[in-house]
């Protein structure tokens, strides 16, 4: 059965390098839990949540992409029709930031929908030994009109914070995610993404 309350079903791709944590953000988000040995996707892995925004809920259909150049070729297909991606890079890997470029390249190539919202972030804060500031996230999120924030998939920071800035930003823009049967009764939060409890992120 269908649940009526539900707005839109929305495609989330997970995207960047092997080993940044893509699959343990994953994992927190969905079932709230965290496993060190995480082994690395193969292909791709997919899981479903319901999440409620500003009064508004959504069914998330997220996709975790292998970040593992073998397996790339198979991911342009599942790029298609995504209205939001959430780009991960390993904070204490410079290695994994100064790819983001080529992730974004390959998003712009195969992305069907090139209004779909990015969502920027930094993983992994809860290690010590940090090769990228926050400055440079910010930064770089800011030249590529991204939202941006800082998690933890081990300690849960910023992490559920992450997904529901993304979600809010898609149902904010009706045309992403809008088909011609449903109407777009949204209750909008005036203030936006600004108004909820989440720092550390920065809103284009």
């Amino acid at each position: 059965m269908a649940d009526p309350d539900i707005l839109t079903t929305l495609k989330i791709l997970i995207i960047g390098e092997s080993g940044v944590g893509k699959s343990s953000l994953l994992l927190r988000f969905t079932d709230d839990t965290f496993d060190p040995e995480q082994a690395a996707t193969i292909g791709v892995d997919f899981k479903v949540k319901t999440l409620t925004v500003d009064g508004n809920k959504a069914k998330l259909a997220i996709w975790d992409t292998a970040g593992q150049e073998r397996f790339r070729t198979l991911t342009p297909s599942y790029y298609r029709g995504a209205q939001g991606v959430i780009l991960v890079y390993d904070v204490c890997s410079k290695s994994s930031f100064n790819k983001l470029d080529a992730w974004l390249n390959e998003l712009e190539t195969f992305s069907t929908k090139h209004d779909l919202i990015k969502m920027l972030v930094g993983n992994k804060i809860d290690q010590a030994k940090r090769e990228v500031t926050k400055e440079d996230g910010l930064k770089f999120a800011r030249k590529h009109q991204m939202l941006f924030i800082e998690a933890s998939a081990k300690t849960k920071e910023g992490v559920q914070c992450a997904f529901e800035e993304l979600v809010e930003k898609i149902i904010q823009t009706p045309g992403l995610w809008e088909t011609d049967g449903k109407r777009g009764t949204v209750s909008m939060n005036d203030q936006g993404a600004g108004a909820s409890a989440c720092g550390g992120y920065c809103i284009i």
